[in-house]
């Protein structure tokens, strides 16, 4: 089986580079003095968990971490709710 190869006449269509200068837009991040406040009460504490609770508190704190570590927070989160989740299911 043949692949195909680059057109006759070895002309592509150019695909656009990078701006020219070298600037790039800088991505967004978090503000600088943003902290990220407590839960909010939603009024029913029977139908809280802390385990839950603690586990959107990190995913607020991530917010201020450098994006590798915020990946790390993140896993750890998903983890904690799907185990909690289970453990709930199973009640």
């Amino acid at each position: 089986m043949s692949r195909p190869g680059p057109p006759a006449g070895g002309s592509f269509t150019a695909r656009p580079g990078p701006p020219t200068g070298g600037s790039y837009a800088a991505r967004p991040g978090p503000a600088v003095s943003a902290r990220p406040g407590p839960l909010p009460d939603v009024g029913d504490d029977e139908a809280r968990h802390p385990a839950v609770d603690a586990a959107v508190q990190a995913m607020a704190n991530a917010a201020t971490l450098a994006p590798a570590d915020q990946i790390a927070q993140y896993e750890a989160a998903y983890e904690t709710l799907r185990e909690t989740l289970a453990t709930i299911d199973q009640t």
